[in-house]
């Protein structure tokens, strides 16, 4: 995680929070710097005194609407879990409407970094998944009685998943695959475990190779633990090792031996699957969320946009998932040839090449000027300019309703002649415009182009 000062908001966040302070006798903030990461919430780092502290928080009361715990509720959570045993943080006090800073509540920092790359640098992959084992083990063992906590019913959310993605165009056919497959696959309900439903590195703190806290509990809930295992495991979670499923430090078979040998019951490979589908499909509706964020208004920043361009990572992650259901005449196939960049003009310059221009303008010039947050900033903007470029160059259509509709009704399927190939190519093609450093598409490219 990166940090910057904080500018124009200083003043009135320092504001809320020294009245939010004074309530648990803790002095006035300073030093306040806002976080880098967190797609859904803000955190900002600041010290009360001696104490480092972190608030998470949603600017505005309106950003918790329709959300299963409020701030309040999670806050008990947390403190559920760190009385049971796992390393979660202390939480401090909790935000007020009065303290006109919006909803959440701050928490004593917990040492050491939640970089996900740090930590697969560093870490002995054998500590570090005994570590997560031992720590997703008891959290599945925390008593959720008094707790303000949703049940999930998987037959019920996997419908309102459907009611999503329709209501966001129901027209991307990789998608439409993977709710069918769920559809017909959803297994026999289990004693229902406190599941964190975050439970993934970006989430998880460590200090020197082993884990420190276990942070973001706002989407827990009693279900299936293997939920949380799964979700650990998806491809883009596991940052610069895709090699490795297992949390990016290991094997799913090691991972589930580590969880066994910590306590935890018996690991079930078919649930384990489906959670995995389910939950990537559940991320790529997350991130066509943040554009219709966008669109609303509700938060007008470069990231949100760039953040649901992430679609086409688990797209191409639900391809490899479910083409072992493909015949293998299909799985054999040959791709149908990708689309061609455009060739570079020689007349004015295209629209491509004048984003291109002021994306160039913007790390020649404009990068020196700006430090921490505004460095970070300006990082996603140039990303953002460099997927409009690729797009214009080289992005294949993204969207297919009648391919879609056909996919969910069941008129089409992977064994449909050609069409697993053609749905490769477009999850390659789009993935390259999208988001080119995604590490499972040199992956992808390897296993359907031989490269």
């Amino acid at each position: 995680m990166t940090t910057s000062p904080v500018l124009g908001q200083s003043e009135k966040l320092i504001g809320g929070l020294t009245v939010a302070l004074a309530r648990v006798g803790l002095p006035a903030p300073t030093g306040p710097e806002r976080l880098s990461g967190g797609a859904n919430m803000e955190s900002w780092r600041f010290s009360a005194g001696d104490v480092p502290c972190v608030l998470r928080r949603a600017p505005t009361l309106e950003m918790m609407a329709g959300r299963p715990m409020d701030h309040a509720a999670e806050a008990a959570l947390i403190r559920a879990a760190r009385a049971a045993g796992v390393m979660a943080p202390e939480v401090l006090v909790e935000l007020e409407p009065s303290d006109g800073i919006g909803s959440g509540y701050v928490m004593r920092a917990i040492s050491g970094s939640a970089d996900p790359n740090l930590l697969l640098a560093e870490a002995d992959p054998e500590f570090g998944i005994g570590d997560i084992a031992r720590e997703l083990v008891a959290t599945h063992r925390i008593d959720p009685a008094g707790l303000t906590v949703p049940v999930m019913d998987t037959a019920k959310a996997l419908g309102e998943l459907r009611e999503r993605f329709l209501s966001y165009g129901g027209d991307r056919p990789i998608l439409a695959l993977a709710l069918r497959w769920l559809e017909g696959n959803i297994p026999p309900p289990v004693t229902p475990r406190l599941v964190h439903g975050d439970f993934r590195l970006g989430n998880l703190m460590f200090e020197h190779g082993r884990l420190t806290g276990v942070l973001d509990w706002e989407l827990a809930h009693l279900g299936d633990w293997h939920e949380d295992l799964a979700f650990g495991c998806m491809t883009v979670w596991r940052f610069s090792r895709p090699d490795r499923p297992g949390y990016g430090l290991t094997s799913v078979e090691d991972l589930a031996r580590a969880y066994e040998a910590a306590g935890g019951e018996r690991f079930d490979p078919e649930r384990f699957r489906f959670w995995t589908i389910y939950r990537t499909f559940w991320w790529a509706l997350g991130c066509l969320q943040m554009g219709g964020f966008w669109r609303a208004g509700h938060d007008r920043s470069v990231e949100r946009v760039v953040v649901a361009r992430r679609t086409a990572e688990q797209e191409l992650d639900l391809l490899l998932l479910l083409e072992d259901q493909a015949p293998a005449a299909e799985r054999e196939r040959p791709l149908p040839p990708a689309t061609q960049p455009l060739a570079p003009g020689q007349g004015e310059p295209s629209a491509a090449e004048v984003l291109t221009a002021v994306s160039e303008w913007l790390a020649s010039d404009i990068k020196p000027l700006v430090s921490g947050r505004g460095k970070f900033d300006l990082a996603v903007a140039r990303n953002a300019l460099g997927i409009v470029v690729r797009e214009l160059e080289q992005r294949p259509a993204a969207s297919d309703a009648a391919l879609a509709a056909d996919l969910i009704s069941g008129k089409a399927s992977l064994a449909t002649p050609g069409l697993l190939a053609r749905l490769r190519r477009v999850a390659l093609g789009k993935l390259a415009a999208d988001m080119p450093k995604y590490p499972a598409l040199a992956t992808a490219r390897a296993l359907w182009e031989g490269t």
